[in-house]
C-alpha cells in the first residue's frame, strides 16, 4: 500500500487504540500501550513498504507520548525511555514489513512455478 495511506492508518489506529486503552483505564501501565502500538505497527508494516516504517513508528510514538504518558497533551522527551520506545516501535514496523515482503515473495514464487500435479 502507499506510504501516505499507511501513515494515515498509523495515526488513526494509534489514536483509537490509545483512546480505548484510556477508556479501559489501562494507560497507567504504559508497557501495555507500547505493546499494543507495537502490534499495530507490525500489522501495518505487513502491508506497507520499508520507507513507511520510520514514519509509522514515529506516529505511534507521538500518540503514545502525547496521550498515554504524563503530562497528557504535551509532547515530552524522557531520555531514559523514549529512545527505547522508538526503537521498539521501529523494530516492530520493520519486522512486520520484512514478514510482509517474505509472504509476498512466496506468493509470487508459487504463481510463477510450474504446476506439478498428477492427473
Amino acid at each position: 500500500m502507499a506510504t501516505p495511506f499507511i501513515w494515515t492508518a498509523a495515526y488513526a489506529g494509534s489514536f483509537v487504540l490509545v483512546s480505548v486503552l484510556d477508556l479501559l483505564d489501562a494507560l497507567d501501565r504504559t508497557g501495555l500501550a507500547l505493546a499494543a502500538l507495537s502490534v499495530l505497527a507490525a500489522l501495518l508494516g505487513v502491508r506497507g513498504r520499508f520507507a513507511a516504517a520510520p514514519g509509522t513508528a514515529l506516529l505511534c510514538w507521538i500518540l503514545l507520548n502525547v496521550f498515554a504518558t504524563h503530562p497528557t497533551g504535551q509532547i515530552s522527551w524522557a531520555g531514559h525511555r523514549d529512545p527505547e520506545w522508538m526503537a521498539c516501535l521501529l523494530a516492530a514496523a520493520l519486522i512486520g514489513t520484512a514478514a510482509g515482503r517474505v509472504l509476498h515473495a512466496r506468493a509470487a514464487y508459487r504463481r510463477l512455478s510450474p504446476y506439478e500435479g498428477t492427473g
